[in-house]
């Protein structure tokens, strides 16, 4: 699969395109919050939370407007400056998760949305991970979901996860719990940084 830098090199504006494509659908009155509320819910009130590969800010805004403390990373800087302009009271940063040290910590829950997972390179799935990890406070969780096909499959995912260190603690094939099955084509995962790490 190719990465966000491979898709947004060979086609410029797929990064604008991207970003408006997401406007239209807030215009139209769709419902693109699903995972945001969901993290709302994990969530004690106030939270610290890392928005990790954030795009535009969707589910980080959501989540600041309701009064948590949101730092969001993203590799694509024209992401990172619409994130900016639509949610002014989060933080927001350019950074590769596989990388770049994301230079917050101590996050109560970080989440990770919008098939992140699937443009990340090979080489740099175990280390965005262990960026991810090292950024939650102990017992702190990490939410990710993400579609089968994009190239990392979820048994392959989910012992990668544990190599960097997170425990897994729910499997769901939809932001909103539907069970996970041998024949679901996507995963919700939820993991816990272990308590005495």
């Amino acid at each position: 699969m190719p990465t966000w830098n491979d898709v947004t090199s060979q086609n410029p504006d797929h990064s604008e395109n991207y970003a408006r494509r997401w406007q239209t659908m807030i215009e139209r009155g769709d419902d693109i919050d699903g995972e945001a509320r969901l993290i709302d819910a994990l969530a004690p009130r106030t939270a610290r939370i890392l928005d990790a590969g954030c795009g535009q800010g969707r589910v980080g805004g959501y989540l600041a407007a309701r009064g948590h403390d949101v730092t969001g990373t993203d590799l694509d800087p024209i992401l990172i400056g619409h994130a900016r302009n639509l949610h002014p009271e989060a933080t927001w940063l350019v950074g590769d998760l596989s990388t770049d040290d994301i230079p917050a910590g101590d996050f109560d829950l970080a989440v990770s949305a919008g098939n992140v997972m699937g443009f990340l390179a090979e080489d740099g799935r175990l280390p965005a991970l262990r960026n991810i990890a090292r950024t939650l406070k102990p017992g702190g969780r990490f939410v990710v979901g993400f579609g089968a096909g994009r190239g990392w499959g979820f048994d392959d995912f989910m012992a990668t996860a544990t190599d960097a260190g997170l425990e897994p603690e729910n499997v769901f094939e939809s932001w909103d719990l539907k069970p996970f099955t041998e024949r679901s084509d996507f995963l919700v995962a939820i993991f816990t940084r272990p308590a005495g790490e």
